[in-house]
């Protein structure tokens, strides 16, 4: 993109073993064209109260063509003085009027738009592969722009998964006070993430930076399902309830509030998915892997959560263990019938 050789360029290469055989320094050959040609600048001066230039250099049309190298004239080692032609090669060429830099290195920009059907990181495998093929070691590649951006975040994904599931986790046991009903919870996780994976691949659609975003949203929308059913069975269980029935009646309490929670976000994420509005093309992979995340991951968190409450929650709670429960539960329906008796008269009983 930014590496045009549009600038003619005379390149001089100096014969030294003549230059020595005659007694004159390269360093004097040097210096001669140096001060004829490259127009250097020497100082300042004042006039009419503006400041100008002091340019060392041969007129125009002293310079104009290859030839006038033989105006140059460089002394010998005995006095004569000789043309500076006779001692250079010369070599037309053509040069980068302008060389850019990239992380303080002479660089050129290579740009190229992915073919329909291939995917950023494909792309950008296919131009390593090429810089691997036809440059040798004296040269380094660097991805810049999009590329870039990707290879960054792609790099951070895994850690940004990491610390998202941790920090839920860490809150999740402040809130129950405790570190097993979280994980209970956690199992909705990599539900969600499949079901979104799933409406990616099935739509065609690339795991790209909004893509990504939407699967760590996922984290954070397809807990609060777990949540419910687990506050709820809680409840039950310090009502009395076995591990059993109190998860079931979780379940069963808390499908619609789940079932209106996951479509109200399935309808606020749809117009997103469906590419409504100027540049929503780009968003499609954030929507449909929310609302591929949020209905999978739901559907499976009412057999799922239930099935993993009971197999961690604590045996115990709040002094009562599971047997206790289970002869609290009986007591609980036939206390009501012995109190009934009582306004029975003793002769009928």
């Amino acid at each position: 993109m930014d590496l045009k050789f549009t600038q003619p360029e005379l390149a001089l290469e100096i014969d030294r073993e003549r230059a020595e055989a005659i007694g004159v320094s390269t360093l004097e050959i040097v210096d001669m064209v140096q001060a004829s040609l490259s127009g250097q600048r020497y100082g300042y001066f004042l006039r009419d109260g503006e400041q100008y230039e002091i340019i060392g250099q041969m007129r125009r049309e002293a310079r104009d063509d290859p030839g006038d190298l033989s105006r140059l004239l460089v002394r010998a080692s005995d006095g004569s003085l000789v043309p500076v032609d006779n001692l250079v090669t010369l070599e037309e060429r053509s040069s980068a009027p302008v060389l850019y830099r990239f992380n303080r290195f002479a660089a050129a920009t290579f740009s190229a738009n992915l073919a329909e059907g291939f995917t950023l990181s494909q792309g950008v495998a296919a131009m390593r592969a090429v810089g691997d093929e036809l440059l040798d070691e004296t040269y380094s590649t660097e991805l810049d722009g999009q590329s870039r951006e990707f290879e960054d975040t792609g790099s951070s994904l895994a850690f940004v998964f990491a610390f998202a599931l941790l920090l839920i986790y860490l809150v999740l046991s402040a809130q129950f006070e405790s570190f097993r009903d979280p994980l209970a919870i956690m199992l909705t996780v990599p539900m969600a993430i499949s079901g979104g994976l799933l409406t990616l691949w099935y739509f065609n659609q690339t795991l790209n930076i909004f893509s990504q975003i939407g699967l760590i949203m996922l984290i954070g929308l397809v807990t609060k399902n777990g949540i419910l059913i687990v506050e709820f069975a809680n409840q039950k269980r310090a009502a009395g309830l076995s591990i059993a029935d109190a998860v079931e009646e979780a379940a069963a309490a808390r499908f619609r509030p789940i079932l209106m929670t996951t479509f109200s976000t399935v309808l606020g994420t749809l117009p997103i998915a469906l590419a409504l509005g100027a540049g929503a093309q780009s968003r499609v992979p954030l929507g449909l892997a929310v609302i591929g995340g949020m209905l999978l991951g739901s559907f499976l968190s009412l057999y799922v959560v239930p099935a993993a409450y009971r197999v961690l929650a604590p045996k115990v709670w709040s002094g009562i263990d599971e047997a206790e429960a289970d002869e609290h539960e009986v007591s609980a329906t036939v206390d009501p019938v012995l109190e009934s008796n009582q306004s029975i008269p003793s002769q009928l009983r």
